[in-house]
């Protein structure tokens, strides 16, 4: 099998949310994207113009469908609930820095979120992900969210969960998870590409 016959995934985060903007944790709570936001959805569309995908998979929160319908793909998406964000708990919507106030050492990649999912539970969750997009021969695209595409990236590669740290994503970027010669050696091809990404 040659490298190009090998599948990939592409992995979409969502575009631009209010929340986004202010740095506020948002987990499962379910708003909309921004006019920015919409509009970065629509150019990510253009960007995968002339892509042909097995299977469309997306999380069933609003501003993941919502970018997946923008960028042309909403009338084939299959909803897939283990794609959804990390569930924050006690610290849904707030700030990273209001957290550290209360809780100066936390850090989400290794300490979770108290009422929320734990680093081992998210972790768990992505694993199911990958074991169903391995079983898929073909092109995937994957529309999710932001430490939820982080921490699947880590496992593809066979890394610890909290390794998502290391992986930065921007609102609407565009990666791709892939192999180098066999399944058995995953690789990232692509990361945190938001060229098509504007004001």
């Amino acid at each position: 099998m040659s490298d190009t016959a090998l599948p990939e995934i592409y992995l979409a985060r969502h575009g631009e949310t209010a929340w986004a903007i202010s740095g506020q944790h948002t987990g499962l709570t379910d708003i909309p994207l921004t006019a920015r936001g919409e509009r970065n959805a629509v150019s990510l569309g253009e960007r995968l113009t002339g892509h042909t995908f097995t299977q469309v998979l997306t999380s069933p929160l609003i501003r993941a469908s919502q970018t997946c319908a923008l960028a042309g793909f909403g009338d084939r998406a299959e909803v897939m609930p283990d794609l959804v964000e990390w569930n924050y708990g006690d610290y849904e919507g707030l700030k990273t820095v209001d957290i550290r106030k209360e809780n100066p050492t936390w850090f989400l990649f290794d300490d979770g979120c108290p009422g929320g999912e734990s680093v081992e539970t998210v972790g768990a969750r992505a694993d199911r992900v990958i074991a169903h997009l391995r079983g898929i021969n073909g092109r995937v695209l994957v529309f999710s969210h932001g430490h939820f595409c982080r921490v699947l990236a880590a496992r593809w590669l066979k890394l610890p969960t909290g390794d998502g740290r290391m992986f930065l994503l921007g609102t609407a970027a565009l990666s791709i998870l892939g192999y180098e010669h066999n399944p058995d050696e995953p690789v990232i091809r692509l990361w945190n590409d938001n060229r098509h990404v504007t004001d």
